[in-house]
């Protein structure tokens, strides 16, 4: 996708395609090896969030079950954690396939930044349905206190819930982690970056769903030693608290991508040193990848192409290094512009 004025530039504009199309040919391969702009598919990311709305529904049946025989506030909240789970994987889904919609003329740079809206609504789904209502319950459990019984079903529920939890987290660190090996950074660190809300709702869902387990069961095993149902009850406050750290962080991750944010700077440094080996760039002086959706970026930027070329000659040039960056699916659209003779050169 070259600039869209251009394509209004009537008969001129065709000389500069049929340039475009044969410098594409000619080398994108330097290009292609920057991470981001190598694009990658959305198919893992579905499958992904699907894995994890099938768990977190089987769980959220049998924690409710076990809530109502046991009594235990713990389970209460755990159920509640669940449902709220599968919940938010619906609006995952919602925003996976909105996100995905092709660039029409109200939108030319296609419906990517929809997958953080819809990735919002579900980490506010989060704070709500799942921290609010496990915290609540807690607090109403101190003030009421109420014995558990029949322990033993709980703590089977506890554990059959962390297996199928266990699954779903291992399915998120799998893309995760070979994702993270092409951008060069740890699990966490690409969990944190990447421009997948939905990989890294369910990432951050199933470690917190892993870890509220265990202090349900923390919180059930002191109920059953004590006789006391503080300790269920302090769980139930715990596991709140918990999802409502991890609700705020997917918030406001979600509403850093909304309000428009640049491409990792390693991805940057990569995308200048991959200009820069290009035989028909002599320096880079500005160059700016805003993320505009998952795996998507936008591209600006200014260049100092070699030789001494005729104005309309460069104009052909740049609409050509234009299209190398949009031959690859993950850029939207790409503005190349002459540099200055006084302007510094980026250093990669």
């Amino acid at each position: 996708m070259a600039r869209e004025q251009g394509g209004e530039q009537g008969g001129e504009q065709a000389p500069a395609l049929v340039a475009t199309e044969g410098a594409v040919r000619g080398s994108r391969e330097p290009l292609m090896s920057v991470p981001l702009l190598r694009g990658s598919s959305a198919s893992e990311s579905l499958t992904t969030v699907l894995v994890a709305f099938g768990a977190n529904v089987l769980v959220a049946v049998a924690k409710s079950a076990a809530a109502v025989v046991t009594g235990s506030a713990s389970l209460v909240a755990e159920a509640a954690h669940s449902w709220a789970d599968s919940g938010n994987e619906i609006f995952l889904l919602i925003a996976n396939r909105r996100a995905r919609r092709p660039p029409d003329r109200a939108h030319p740079f296609g419906h990517g930044r929809e997958a953080y809206v819809w990735s919002l609504f579900a980490a506010l789904g989060l704070f709500v349905a799942g921290a609010a209502v496990s915290v609540t319950h807690g607090i109403q459990e101190l003030i009421h206190p109420e014995p558990a019984e029949r322990f033993l079903v709980g703590y089977v529920v506890l554990a059959m819930s962390f297996v199928l939890e266990g699954i779903s987290f291992l399915q998120s660190v799998r893309q995760a982690r070979s994702e993270a090996e092409s951008f060069q950074r740890d699990l966490i660190e690409h969990v944190m970056a990447t421009s997948d809300p939905t990989l890294r709702a369910v990432f951050a869902e199933d470690s917190a769903a892993l870890t509220g387990l265990v202090i349900a069961a923390a919180g059930l095993a002191a109920h059953q030693l004590t006789g006391s149902p503080v300790p269920d009850a302090v769980g139930s406050i715990l596991v709140g608290v918990l999802l409502g750290v991890v609700a705020v962080i997917l918030i406001n991750r979600n509403r850093r991508f909304l309000v428009g944010e640049e491409a990792d700077p390693k991805v940057r440094s990569a995308a200048v040193r991959a200009l820069n080996e290009m035989p028909e760039v002599a320096r880079v002086t500005y160059l700016r990848l805003e993320v505009i959706g998952p795996r998507m970026v936008f591209v600006t930027g200014d260049v100092d192409l070699t030789g001494d070329d005729t104005e309309s000659h460069v104009a052909v040039r740049l609409r050509a290094l234009e299209a190398k960056f949009c031959a690859s699916p993950a850029v939207a659209g790409a503005v190349l512009s002459l540099s200055a003779p006084d302007e510094p050169t980026l250093q990669a």
